[in-house]
């Protein structure tokens, strides 16, 4: 009798922790040839029976209850899962070391960035009481980054971010100074189109700051869309905050204000950015599969067109807002409105970030510019302030999306040693659409009237989804893209 209770199983009572892992006595499985030891050291065989009763476990690894009633729960129902918090993704993003202190570094230098272009045109129209200088000089200065730009993003995907930024932003601060003490002491007009020429070459941050994500999150693919989303975000910030700030100091400071105060950040930036050290992706060696101009990808030439049109689309409708809000009657509340078309693309990028990523990135960046061409349509239909302001805001959530799949492209479509240089070349193509259609728009109002404004960024969203549709075929045969 004791022998054949020594072989039955223990059943205990089981309880469940939060975890659901049980808890209790672990159960003592009987062996089909099992051995029980003797005291005097000799083993005795017990076999378990092919007919074993329902309650007991067979020799095959089965559960030891047949009845799973048989289990107590002294806490109900298993408890659900906890919902994750809409922040999380963000959370965790920033909880890989030393990613806020880059982030952060890298948002003055990125401010400082937004605040050039501005700065350079208010101060001259100023000084010198000429727009028309004003803006030659800042073409000027867009045609040198065009050049530069990619041939630094090369340099850095070389040699590394440190040791090409740090030189570069001593250049740019040459520059600066030289450009502050002509416009001061009234130098005649080819010398600041030479200083202007010589402060542009200055490293992308927020394509160096996104290389940092790609490297830290290297094998998590959801963080880094994540990041992608978060770095839309601060680049609609810094274009928000960045001129407002530089208008402000030119106009009620004095008018070299704005670019002193760019070029001090824009240096701090850039050296604490550069100080980060632990973050920074190491160089890559040039290769032969690296390499060459990232634009012979097929897929990567689809991308920066549509982002070209893209950033037509941007330039165009600042000014389009600017004259119809004028043409309204409340021209100070234009940067009012403009403030809720980054607040869209804010709050939309956000929503993008915490959202799991689904489809293939072709497919969702041809539905984000799909998205913007249809979301600029209603400004036409615009009266007033009143039904301009949501318009706008819907305008701006279609933006953040679509620019965050394309750099997801980028980053697919360029060799791990090229990053840096496709990522600029993306943000190049963005810069010159920005100022081709900032002169589109002009043209526009100045030809059509303010309230055709409009038809400008409608025409440009139009292009890129050509753009976008026509090159689907090259974006769906890339590999990286899907």
């Amino acid at each position: 009798m004791i022998l054949f209770l020594a072989s039955r199983p223990v059943v205990p009572t089981v309880r469940r922790t939060r975890s659901g892992a049980a808890r209790g006595w672990p159960a003592v499985a009987p062996r089909s040839m099992g051995a029980t030891p003797r005291a005097s050291g000799a083993t005795t065989t017990t076999r378990t029976p092919d007919t074993a009763p329902a309650s007991t476990p067979r020799a095959t690894g089965g559960t030891p209850y047949a009845n799973a009633q048989q289990i107590t729960d002294d806490h109900g129902p298993e408890p659900h899962p906890p919902r994750r918090s809409f922040l999380s993704p963000y959370r965790g993003l920033f909880a890989a070391p030393g990613a806020a202190a880059f982030t952060l570094a890298a948002l003055v230098g990125r401010l400082a960035g937004t605040m050039l272009g501005v700065s350079m045109v208010v101060m001259i129209a100023t000084v010198r009481d000429s727009y028309a200088l004003a803006g030659a000089v800042s073409a000027t200065g867009i045609a040198v980054t065009a050049v530069t730009g990619p041939l630094l993003g090369r340099l850095v995907d070389r040699h590394g971010q440190a040791r090409v930024a740090v030189p570069a932003v001593a250049v740019f601060a040459l520059g600066a100074t030289a450009t502050l003490l002509c416009v001061h002491h009234g130098a005649p007009a080819w010398a600041l189109f030479l200083c202007a020429a010589g402060s542009s070459g200055v490293p992308s941050l927020g394509s160096m700051t996104r290389a940092r994500w790609a490297s830290v999150h290297r094998d998590d693919p959801g963080a880094r869309h994540t990041a992608n989303s978060f770095e839309q975000v601060v680049d609609e910030v810094c274009f928000m905050a960045g001129p407002a700030l530089a208008m402000v100091l030119c106009t009620a400071v004095f008018p070299e204000a704005g670019l002193a105060t760019a070029a001090v950040l824009l240096v701090t930036g850039t050296l604490l950015f550069a100080a980060q050290r632990r973050t920074e992706p190491p160089p890559q060696p040039r290769t032969d599969s690296a390499g060459g101009s990232p634009l012979r990808s097929p897929g990567l030439r689809v991308v920066v067109v549509t982002f070209l049109a893209t950033g037509a689309v941007f330039g165009s409708m600042e000014v389009a807002t600017v004259a119809a809000v004028d043409s309204y009657g409340h021209g100070p509340a234009s940067s009012a409105l403009l403030a809720l078309q980054a607040a869209g693309s804010c709050a939309a990028g956000l929503v993008f970030g915490a959202l799991p990523v689904r489809g293939s990135a072709a497919a969702r960046f041809l539905a984000g510019v799909a998205a913007m061409a249809v979301a600029v349509l209603p400004l036409l239909a615009a009266t007033g302030p009143a039904s301009l302001a949501p318009l706008l805001f819907v305008a701006g959530m279609a933006t953040a999306p679509t620019m965050i799949s394309g750099m997801t492209l980028v980053h697919r479509l360029t060799p791990s040693a090229r990053l840096n240089e496709g990522m600029t070349t993306a943000y190049t193509g963005l810069l010159i659409g920005i100022s081709a259609g900032a002169a589109a728009g002009g043209w526009t109002v100045d030809h059509l009237g303010p309230a055709a404004g409009y038809t400008a960024p409608a025409t440009a969203a139009a292009l890129a989804l050509l753009a976008a549709a026509s090159g689907a075929g090259a974006l769906r045969r890339s590999p990286e893209a899907d």
